[in-house]
């Protein structure tokens, strides 16, 4: 199937960022939260609440769109929107405001994410601490729950012990993942493992989670949120800061997608829906991988990150855990990886705070600032049906 690019490929942009603190406990509401950023991303643009008529979030956050509005002085909203699959929504939400924009639907839209993760409600716990509500989504998960297979740890296990049977790939190569997701942190000051790198030997002494996953190739649970501003890249040009456009966004489900769980696929060795991501992604922005400089790679677990760089055609398939035992991901290398420390190392927003990262890469801001920038490609969760973005300097 042939793919066109979408109208607001080259004529969108991300125009302003902003985000609370990261921690484990805020102390605060997570509407606060919401609010805070999304303030905060208002003013790196250089735009008044009441110029905003859309907000964009994920069907999982607490903070409706009115509230959020309200708290701001925001005035009438003309789009609004809400994506499911945890953090598979990310890059979706950039997707779904550069179409509102694009079509005229609205001229400024901000997305955004607050939750207290870590304090509040933890994602890492699993199914088994939810309702026993009668959905579809719970039937789905009926299957596998009576053998213990309950968290996202657990989950990503299956995957990765087979990853490993195949490709020959070890638990050091999912940690060099990890020791290059906190060395960028450790240079962060945003980073909630700013100055902690950790070496592979710490990798392969931290306890084991779900074998063969260990506590450091699980993501954190963070606290705090994340804003951006999407608006025409015409108006983005005469805004504070330069325009990261949007050459490519996409959302993806493989055939027969599960949530997290899809062990019936047909191919254990690949994610389906990155595929479809990255078919339309490279379609779109009319690149492919060698243009890129820098990527920010979904890390909620280490073993993820190299299916991505096999299924975006960063390297063949089997052969990630060369790249990375050769430094590619690391500043230096071919491909730096999660420059602000990702998820494993910064904190774990749904994916929102890699959105940022990308905008500062192409802004040339970034704190570990990767040499002449030209395009950013960022992924949202994987195992689920998941999104994607390439983020562009104006030339």
């Amino acid at each position: 199937m042939s793919f066109h690019g979408p109208a607001f490929a080259g004529t969108t942009a991300i125009a302003g960022i902003g985000a609370t603190e990261f921690s484990k406990d805020s102390g605060r509401s997570e509407l606060r939260l919401a609010v805070e950023a999304v303030g905060a991303a208002l003013d790196d643009a250089g735009i008044a609440p009441s110029e905003v008529d859309g907000l964009v979030t994920f069907s999982a956050d607490t903070n409706p769109e009115i509230e959020v509005a309200r708290s701001l002085g925001m005035g009438e909203l003309t789009f609004f929107s809400r994506i499911h699959y945890g953090g598979g929504a990310a890059c979706a939400t950039i997707l779904q405001a550069a179409m509102a924009v694009a079509s005229g639907v609205a001229s400024v839209v901000v997305c955004y994410r607050a939750f207290n993760e870590r304090s509040g409600h933890r994602f890492g716990t699993g199914v088994q601490s939810g309702f026993a509500a009668p959905t579809a989504e719970n039937a789905q998960f009926s299957w596998y729950a009576p053998f213990g297979l309950l968290t996202p740890a657990a989950w990503v296990a299956m995957f990765a012990r087979r990853y490993m049977h195949m490709t020959g790939a070890t638990g050091e190569d999912f940690g060099r993942v990890a020791v290059a997701d906190r060395r960028h942190a450790a240079t962060n000051p945003a980073a909630w493992f700013y100055r902690r790198p950790i070496t592979l030997a710490d990798h392969q002494e931290s306890r084991f989670i779900v074998e063969p996953l260990r506590l450091l190739d699980c993501c954190q649970e963070s606290d705090g949120a994340q804003a951006l501003v999407v608006t025409s890249l015409e108006m983005a040009r005469d805004l504070r800061h330069s325009p990261a456009v949007v050459r490519a966004a996409a959302q993806g489900s493989g055939a027969g997608q599960h949530m997290m769980t899809s062990y019936y696929s047909g191919d254990l060795l690949r994610l389906a829906e990155m595929e479809v991501v990255a078919r339309q992604l490279w379609g779109s922005a009319g690149i492919g991988p060698a243009d890129v400089q820098t990527a920010v790679l979904y890390d909620h677990f280490t073993p993820f990150v190299l299916y991505q760089l096999e299924e975006l055609g960063f390297c063949p398939p089997g052969e990630a855990k060369d790249f990375v035992r050769d430094g590619n991901i690391e500043l230096g290398g071919a491909l730096p990886v999660n420059t602000h420390g990702g998820q494993l190392g910064e904190a774990y927003i749904h994916g929102m705070n890699g959105i940022a990262e990308a905008v500062r890469q192409v802004r040339g801001s970034a704190v570990n600032q990767v040499p002449d920038v030209e395009h950013v490609l960022v992924t949202a969760g994987t195992g689920v049906p998941t999104s994607g973005l390439v983020l562009g300097v104006d030339r």
